[in-house]
């Protein structure tokens, strides 16, 4: 869709730190962690919300969220995962999209007070990416 900045991602028009890209889906680590390795998963058609999903999609949408999740703690010596999306509100990018971030005990999140990080530079971005990557193809 034109003007969507994920969407732009997809099409390999704007930089983005790829962690998994098939058919079906994509996923690019996010620009505002809210710890390192936050990805966000985006199904590949432009779909603004999870309602606007096709129902064939959700399944194979989710089961990619769940590989992801399972990487977080094999890539990233994570002892959990945090999955989540927003519909509409708080949804910064309307283009559907699930958070999935790495969490450890005692980690700082607390409830819904989501506090940003950045990585110290592109380099430490990339290891992230290809930690997780290499995590979703069995390595």
């Amino acid at each position: 869709m034109s003007g969507c900045v994920f969407c732009a991602v997809i099409a390999g028009e704007r930089p983005a730190h790829v962690v998994l890209d098939e058919p079906d889906a994509f996923a690019f680590l996010d620009v505002r962690p809210l710890f390192k390795g936050h990805t966000l998963l985006v199904p590949r058609a432009h779909v603004e919300t999870l309602p606007d999903l096709p129902p064939y999609q959700v399944g194979p949408l989710f089961r990619r969220a769940q590989d992801l999740a399972t990487a977080m703690e094999s890539a990233l010596d994570a002892a959990g995962s945090f999955v989540a999306l927003n519909n509409r509100i708080s949804q910064s990018v309307p283009h559907l999209h699930v958070h999935i971030v790495p969490r450890n005990p005692k980690d700082g999140l607390r409830g819904f007070f989501w506090p940003r990080t950045r990585y110290a530079s592109d380099t430490e971005a990339a290891d992230y990416a290809t930690r997780l990557r290499h995590a979703l193809e069995g390595g």
